[in-house]
């Protein structure tokens, strides 16, 4: 008798699903069920009905939690010979699954054999500290190849010249073999104890200097490595990105006058041999200690990347991505990199997302969409304009004149009151020259108009009388809030389903920002979780979040590498602090400052007890509850400062690993916080 069992569950984090079947004599045997989704779970029996049966969930082998063993269904008895279809549905994810974690640069890492950057050894180690204290997730930011002009200014881990090469800063020179000549050997061991000592990174010292280990040691060995099995299958199954990559690097160093490292493209491929098998161990690891891996995935890339150079189809050279004006800079922000051309990606079902994604997926078991609002549309600024304010959503459905004039604004106003028209060979546009428009022409339509974000704060928009401010504000509030809900849907829709399908890796995002309501409807539909900030609160008109109301869906945190730390925040802004403390922990009189470390401690208790799926703590709020090791200048823990497009993105923890590991007394608190919060 065959039974075709189907059920929809939608597993996060590496789970299997498995149909129990109880037997005549009361024993349970346990039947794998497959998936090409996550979502959609199958299985196809052979066995004698009656039957009852339940359904039990593993992440990577242990028993996570069981359905209906308590109440098991069961099959009844058919006509021998028929085939019997069973379909069933479950959650899409465990209502107790709540889980706490901790959010650290891998740069950031400091161990007492690092060489002066975090490395894949020194994740193992966080990886364990993250286990001892009883948090089950450790997210860290993009791990990608940044190479480009190996100065300091590569340090900015969002800007990747690979979606798929790991970054060689990364590679744990412990596990590789010594150099055979003593002399090197013992150079490189008195520089690592110099740059290590160093209390933040020094970018361009690091990576030189590990870039000519590598050298050396593939003088030494390489030879013997590449023609080992693994290292052959390494590089037959990465043939549809590795070469070009490889390339690439060659091609870029050739242009650097004096410079030392012209290395051949064999080279290239053995460090991410390299790199890769050493990132691997470190999954397999996490696995092994019951961590989740969190990666993040940056919206952009950049154009001076292998990924550009080798499939340049995929990309619009003429655009500039970046983010309209917000709490981090009030004129929004140019990253530089180039717009998708997503016409042609989709032409091709976004194999290039999806391969990207598949990549992730080796490493990790969840994952962070850098700016998700991108998937709907881009903030793009055309080429050669440098201000954020001059750019507009792409795609969008600009206005006509006639649409403008019907609105309330006068032809001559617009005529008065709009911006030139930008051309990718004209000269840019001066210092100041975009504080006074009113509107933009479309990059691709000059005939057709976007209202300037932010025009509300020109003199030009003061002079309008009270009539054309009025209309303004209309058309405004009208353009960027309602009139592409149902456009961006659409586009959201054609992109993302295809992507989180790609691989069984838990999807989050961060949707901060100028979110249109298009973007809770996509990201329920898929079942990604948000981004919940108590200080950037989603509400209309609220000053702060209530982490008690917060989605299950969700992530809760209270300080990213994009924001001020727990103890920075508390002291930035000492009106809004007061109100806080009052209103939100409800404690009476003046609030203390510099931020006192019980409660830093109460602030983290309410986000670990608040509904969210996740609860992601950044390393430096976690310290900020001890106040004998927190680092005395909470200005010195951050990580990134966006309104600054040339930041040197250094920060290293001031402990060591091995002193967080003994570090008994923290240690012991977050576990019980932890444990209290349920998670």
């Amino acid at each position: 008798m065959f039974i075709n069992f189907e059920i929809e569950y939608h597993t996060v984090f590496g789970e299997d699903l498995w149909l129990n079947v109880i037997e005549a004599d009361g024993t349970h045997t346990p039947y794998a069920m497959t998936t090409s989704d996550g979502v959609k779970w199958t299985t196809k029996l052979d066995i004698a009905v009656p039957i009852h049966y339940y359904y039990s969930v593993t992440w990577h082998g242990r028993v996570r939690r069981s359905e209906w063993v308590f109440d098991p269904h069961e099959v009844p008895e058919v006509i021998e010979g028929t085939t019997i279809d069973v379909a069933d549905n479950w959650m899409d994810c465990p209502e107790d699954f709540r889980v706490a974690g901790t959010l650290v640069p891998v740069f950031s890492l400091r161990s007492e054999g690092s060489f002066g950057v975090g490395d894949f050894g020194d994740l193992n180690m966080m990886v364990d500290w993250v286990a001892n204290t009883g948090q089950r997730l450790l997210q860290v930011l993009p791990i990608n190849d940044t190479t480009t002009t190996h100065t300091w200014v590569d340090s900015y881990p969002y800007s990747c010249i690979s979606v798929f090469a790991l970054h060689p800063q990364y590679i744990d020179l412990r596990q590789l073999p010594q150099l055979t000549n003593k002399a090197d050997q013992d150079r490189f061991e008195t520089l690592r104890r110099e740059l290590n000592a160093l209390p933040q990174i020094d970018y361009e010292r690091v990576n030189a200097a590990k870039l000519e280990y590598l050298m050396l040691l593939f003088k030494q060995n390489g030879k013997s490595v590449v023609r080992t099995k693994e290292y052959k299958a390494f590089v037959a199954a990465n043939e549809d990105w590795l070469p070009a990559y490889a390339e690439f690097c060659v091609k870029r160093d050739a242009e650097f006058d004096g410079f030392i490292f012209h290395a051949s493209s064999s080279f290239w491929c053995y460090v991410q041999f390299l790199l890769a098998k050493q990132m691997s161990a470190v999954h397999s690891h996490a696995q092994e200690r019951g961590v989740i891996l969190k990666g993040d995935i940056p919206i952009g890339v950049s154009r001076y990347g292998a990924d550009v150079a080798s499939e340049p189809r995929y990309f619009n050279m003429n655009g500039q991505a970046g983010a309209p004006p917000d709490d981090f800079a009030a004129d929004g922000q140019n990253w530089g990199f180039p717009t998708y051309n997503w016409d042609e990606m989709l032409r091709d079902g976004c194999s290039w997302w999806e391969r990207r994604f598949r990549s992730m997926a080796k490493y990790f078991d969840a994952y962070r969409i850098d700016h998700v609002l991108g998937f709907f549309r881009i903030w793009e600024i055309p080429v050669p304009a440098k201000s954020g304010l001059l750019g507009q959503f792409s795609p969008a459905m600009p206005l006509t004149c006639d649409e403008i004039y019907h609105a309330g604004i006068r032809p001559e106003t617009l005529k008065a009151t709009v911006g030139p028209i930008i051309r990718p060979n004209s000269q840019p546009l001066p210092d100041g020259a975009s504080s006074e428009y009113l509107f933009l022409r479309d990059h691709k339509n000059p005939e057709l108009y976007h209202p300037r974000i932010s025009a509300q704060k020109t003199t030009t928009f003061l002079r309008l009388n009270n009539q054309e401010q009025q209309a303004y504000n209309n058309l405004y509030n009208d353009f960027f809030y309602r009139r592409h809900n149902q456009f961006w849907y659409e586009e959201a829709m054609q992109k993302l389903p295809r992507l989180v399908g790609a691989t069984r890796m838990l999807c989050c995002a961060e949707d901060l920002g100028m979110v249109p309501d298009c973007v809770g409807w996509v990201m329920n539909e898929l079942q990604i979780l948000s981004l919940e900030l108590e200080s950037m609160p989603k509400a209309a008109g609220s000053r702060f979040g209530h982490v008690e109301n917060n989605p299950r869906r969700s992530v809760a945190t209270i300080s990213s590498h994009d924001t001020p730390t727990l103890r920075m925040w508390w002291d930035e802004d000492a009106e809004r602090t007061q109100d806080y403390y009052n209103n939100i922990l409800h404690h009476p009189g003046a609030a203390p400052h510099p931020l006192p470390a019980d409660l830093a401690e109460e602030i983290i208790n309410r986000h670990l007890r608040c509904p969210s799926m996740l609860c992601v703590i950044s390393l430096q709020d976690w310290l900020a509850t001890d106040k004998d090791l927190r680092l005395a200048d909470a200005n010195a823990e951050r990580v990134n400062i966006p309104a600054n497009p040339r930041h040197y993105w250094r920060y290293r923890m001031h402990l060591t690993l091995e002193q967080l590991l003994a570090a008994k007394t923290l240690n012991t608190r977050i576990s019980n916080m932890v444990a209290a919060g349920e998670r």
